[in-house]
């Protein structure tokens, strides 16, 4: 992760712009409490989604939402830039449960 601008963050609440690298990819992972809203601000990134598969390809103004307990991951599909988007994370305590290989 390049850059992480924290907006708002509480017990309960957790809301942040994430600046991903060139080709970045965030491990496959998943919350037990929490719900992830993304939104996206600029380039292109795919979320990956299973239980079932799915892929949202967020691109500026697009949004994804990933329930809590679906295995998921960020993929920056840029090769030579960054892409950014909000996360909006909640209601619930945070946590980031790594999918076992």
């Amino acid at each position: 992760m390049k850059k992480e601008e924290i907006i708002i963050q509480t017990e309960n609440v957790k809301v942040r712009v994430i600046e991903l690298l060139p080709d970045e990819v965030a491990p496959f992972h998943h919350h037990t409490e929490i719900t992830d809203t993304m939104f996206g601000i600029s380039g292109e990134i795919i979320i990956r989604m299973k239980n079932p598969e799915e892929q949202v390809l967020l691109t500026p103004g697009v949004r994804c939402t990933v329930a809590t307990g679906r295995t998921h991951q960020v993929v920056n599909l840029l090769k030579t830039e960054t892409s950014k988007y909000l996360l909006v994370q909640g209601v619930g305590r945070y946590d980031f449960i790594k999918e076992q290989d």
